[in-house]
């Protein structure tokens, strides 16, 4: 690992896709196809500094109530980005789980994420955790759920609910990063992200390439997280 860089996890919210493209003058898909291969480029950057967790914002519960031309287009662009990638990520020892639910989604994409988590779970370079179909109160609301279903416990305690999250064995996130300039969590690892650092940069996602990437963690590396606590 370069430096004194001490990432373990990172998150991203991917947010500003469609709005760079109508800038470029393009439509709206131009830019989420765009957002893709970025993906693939902080990825590669992640595992050249040691990062071990990326987990991405992908599709959210709310974007299905996007027009329905451009939510056929984000399955398409996911479908299409599995399929192809899927060879590569196994030859670079990359990971990928998937957080969110299933419902809504169909079969044969269903199918594909199952056949892709079996495939490369034995990697170990880095583990990308796409959250896909994605929403911070339904995991938590579907962890509590499932402690009901199977448990008969009348009090339930945080280690309960963090054991019944969606990827439980993935350590909280220690930096939080946001693109185009917006400052909202929206709904993304609400419980994970209770002591997360936050950065917020006006780059579009297409845009932030390996030297906004780097001033990100530089950032990350001159803040004290003291947890609540007080540093003696």
């Amino acid at each position: 690992m370069n430096g004194n860089i001490s990432l373990n996890h990172i998150g991203i919210i991917m947010d500003g896709n469609g709005r760079w493209a109508l800038k470029q003058g393009k439509n709206r898909v131009y830019g989420h196809t765009e957002g893709v291969k970025n993906l693939k480029n902080i990825l590669e950057i992640s595992i050249e500094l040691g990062i071990k967790y990326l987990t991405v914002y992908a599709f959210s519960t709310e974007n299905w109530k996007r027009p329905k031309s451009e939510v056929d287009a984000l399955m398409f662009l996911f479908k299409e980005y599995l399929l192809n990638e899927v060879n590569n990520l196994n030859k670079n020892g990359i990971k990928i789980v998937f957080s969110g639910r299933k419902n809504g989604l169909n079969d044969s994409l269903i199918k594909l994420m199952d056949d892709i988590e079996e495939k490369l779970k034995y990697n170990d370079k880095i583990t990308l955790n796409i959250a896909f179909n994605y929403g911070g109160r339904a995991e938590i609301v579907d962890a509590v759920n499932k402690i009901i279903k199977e448990t008969d416990k009348k009090i339930i305690d945080e280690e309960d609910i963090q054991n019944h999250l969606y990827q439980s064995n993935i350590p909280d996130p220690e930096l939080i990063i946001r693109t185009s300039g917006e400052f909202r969590i929206s709904n993304f690892l609400l419980w994970q992200i209770a002591y997360s650092e936050f950065y917020i940069t006006d780059k579009y996602w297409p845009e932030f390439n390996k030297e906004e990437f780097m001033k990100a963690i530089s950032s990350y590396n001159k803040r004290e997280r003291k947890f609540g606590g007080l540093k003696i």
